[in-house]
């Protein structure tokens, strides 16, 4: 390792205990939650080898009137929760590691649909998402003073299960803390509420009541988030954001400081650079001599060194850098940079967790799969005898196979009929703000053209008498999809006609036809609702075009929502001048209608971007299942169901294996309550 990065491995003192390095994993989702306690030990567990200093638990419900319902989160509910945190603690200290624990009160945020007990907060009001019909009651000072009680205990139960750091969560419009510090949801008139002292009163309090429970033996943390931005009358940071820090900076024994709500705390690389935090935070070391942590989808060593230097952090934290890569410290302390599995920024984590399952990675494909399968990041998996295997197609499927292949000390050949590798990914990393995507593809590159087990062709198409004549021992076919242009789509099963249309598919656009034409008038009709269309109208718009973008669905590319990119998107597309036309359906040949008003839609001489489904490109795979074993012949990836890049990469690793071990489940098993802890 260079002498420039030892800072980063400097023992931090905080409070009572010490970090033993700056690289925090700080508190994010799983997806496991209390109903699957092994699978979130395996993952954390793998961050403490993997060199993480300190690693910290998600948000814990601290009591029953804190339920998150369908968010599988952490709990601590009472005593009978203590073993699976107990477990927990072990396994990441078992590395050396400090376990830390969010404890947490989701107040307004709550749904208390399991426990049936009401949503409380500081005011009558509905909770805060508007597809809930529940509705918040307004706690008395007695219900109050049980909070505090309730939190107390909680508390005591997490020293009991050994965590070195004890969270007073106060951030991401999550807590019940921050709904009492925020005019938005506290409306009371007695000593916690009106005034900023008083809407900071139970925080002061609880953070107070925490240290006194934690008694010098555990650190006491509080996660806060200093800003809000673009939530009307949120916190700024240079209002009582600050306020805050200064009214508290002395009390807790570690500052965790981010931003509010979760779409401005996790933005994507499409929307924000790395560090894009430290605008909001950086004034937090002027106001406290405590030791301070914070986020930003840090993942260039160079830049924590630098904030370590310039006194901006005094630890590393990272959520989906860690996620991306368990090993990130581990391999910066041991110069192996090019080894680092760099976040892209895709938000793939953060939408399984909308869907509460567990949590899914499009750079790591183990994720999730560590106690589960057995599945380590870096370790190779287990392989009977060497073979030689031909890998056809070198983008994200193609690229992870073949990778794995290698590490497990197999002989790979790769072959693509394209002049550049990543298949999809170099074409979709051109698109606007998809830059760091590219990442999928160079770090499986440099994986690959580092082996000298490995040959890559490119330029160079295999027929069906090539891989055959090739005489490898098994074939793994990766050659994608292509998108279709004929109208099926997400709603639509049928393939139609669009008339005198002439129509593109995101194929042709990303190929550069639609540069070639004169400005001219564009429909980019979505029935595939993810990104894809939303990039293809802001690229259009970009260039000078007029652009609609049209969808069957009363919303705009509705699955974005997941990634927390909806309200960035529309904002972006309407400042381009894209016209947004939700509820407008393909009626046949050149026609539109609007599906609320029956109204036509008239787009005068346009030319039409489809955006529905792809097609997969598995022609050659039946022609080979005629001459080789199902043994030695299989597909992985868009050619064998189209879907996203993580699940691309997903089944890249999964064919690897496959293929090193053919009697392995191909289904994980089954994680239940009861599973051993």
């Amino acid at each position: 390792m260079s002498d420039r990065f030892d800072i980063l491995f400097e023992p931090v003192q905080i409070g009572p205990v010490e970090a033993p390095n700056r690289f925090f994993a700080a508190p994010h989702a799983t997806g496991h939650g209390w109903t699957q306690p092994a699978g979130a030990i395996g993952l954390r567990a793998m961050k403490a080898a993997g060199g993480w200093g300190t690693v910290a638990v998600q948000m814990t419900e601290i009591a029953a009137d804190s339920d998150m319902a369908n968010h599988p989160m952490e709990r601590l509910w009472d005593d009978g929760d203590i073993p699976r945190h107990t477990a927990q603690v072990e396994a990441i200290k078992q590395h050396g590691s400090l376990a830390a624990i969010e404890l947490a009160h989701g107040g307004i945020r709550a749904r208390n649909i399991t426990s049936a007990m009401p949503v409380i907060g500081p005011s009558e009001l509905p909770v805060l998402r508007p597809e809930v019909p529940l509705q918040a009651k307004a706690m008395t000072l007695t219900e109050i003073a049980a909070f505090r009680q309730s939190h107390r205990a909680a508390v005591r139960r997490a020293m009991k299960a050994g965590y070195d750091i004890i969270y007073v969560y106060a951030a991401h419009d999550l807590s019940i803390l921050s709904h009492f510090l925020s005019v938005r949801t506290n409306h009371r008139g007695d000593q916690y509420g009106g005034t900023f002292a008083n809407r900071l009163r139970l925080l002061r309090e609880v953070l107070e009541d925490t240290l006194e429970e934690a008694a010098g033996k555990a650190a006491v943390a509080l996660r806060f988030s200093v800003a809000e931005p673009g939530i009307p009358g949120g916190l700024r940071h240079d209002g009582e954001g600050r306020d805050t820090v200064e009214a508290l900076a002395e009390l807790p024994d570690l500052w965790d400081v981010n931003l509010s709500g979760w779409s401005a705390d996790s933005a994507t690389a499409r929307f924000s650079d790395e560090g894009f935090q430290l605008a909001y935070t950086d004034f937090v070391k002027s106001v406290t001599s405590k030791p301070v942590v914070g986020v930003g989808r840090f993942v260039s060593p160079d830049l924590m060194v630098s904030l370590i230097r310039k006194s901006r952090l005094d630890l590393i934290g990272a959520a989906r850098p860690s996620i991306a890569d368990p090993f990130l410290p581990n391999k910066i302390r041991n110069g192996r940079f090019d080894s680092i599995r760099e976040c892209i920024g895709c938000n793939i984590c953060v939408s399984m967790d909308s869907y509460g399952i567990p949590v899914r990675c499009t750079q790591n494909p183990t994720i999730s799969e560590e106690w589960r399968r057995g599945w380590h990041p870096e370790a190779p998996a287990l392989s009977r005898r060497i073979q030689s295997h031909l890998v056809v197609g070198a983008g994200p499927a193609g690229l992870e196979c073949a990778a794995t292949l290698l590490r497990a000390g197999q002989r790979v050949t790769i072959a693509d009929s394209r002049p550049v590798a990543g298949g999809r990914v170099t074409a979709e990393s051109q698109l606007p703000g998809l830059a760091s995507w590219a990442r999928v593809r160079d770090h499986r590159l440099t994986q690959i053209q580092h082996n000298p087990d490995a040959d890559l062709y490119l330029h160079s198409r295999m027929e069906c008498a090539d891989i055959v004549d090739f005489g490898a021992d098994t074939v793994t076919l990766a050659t994608g999809s292509r998108w279709r242009g004929d109208g099926v789509g997400a709603t639509n099963p049928h393939p139609v006609s669009f008339g005198q249309l002439r129509v593109f598919t995101p194929d042709d656009i990303m190929q550069g036809e639609a540069g070639e034409l004169p400005a001219s008038a564009y429909i980019v009709y979505d029935d595939e609702h993810y990104y894809m269309a939303s990039l293809l109208a802001e690229y259009l718009a970009l260039a000078g075009h007029r652009v609609s973008y049209v969808t069957p669905l009363p919303v705009i590319a509705a699955w974005t929502e997941f990634t927390l990119e909806q309200a960035r998107i529309i904002e972006r597309l309407a400042g381009l001048g894209v016209s947004l036309l939700p509820n407008v359906f393909h009626t046949g040949e050149a026609h539109f209608q609007n599906r609320l008003t029956g109204e036509p839609c008239e787009f005068g001489d346009s030319s039409i971007v489809f955006v529905g489904a792809r097609r997969s490109c598995r022609e050659i795979h039946h022609e080979l299942s005629v001459t080789f074993k199902a043994d030695r012949l299989h597909s992985a990836g868009d050619c064998n169901v189209p879907g996203i890049i993580q699940a691309a990469v997903l089944a890249g690793h999964s064919t690897a294996r496959l293929i090193l071990d053919p009697e392995a489940p191909a289904v994980a098993r089954e994680q239940l309550i009861r599973d051993p802890v």
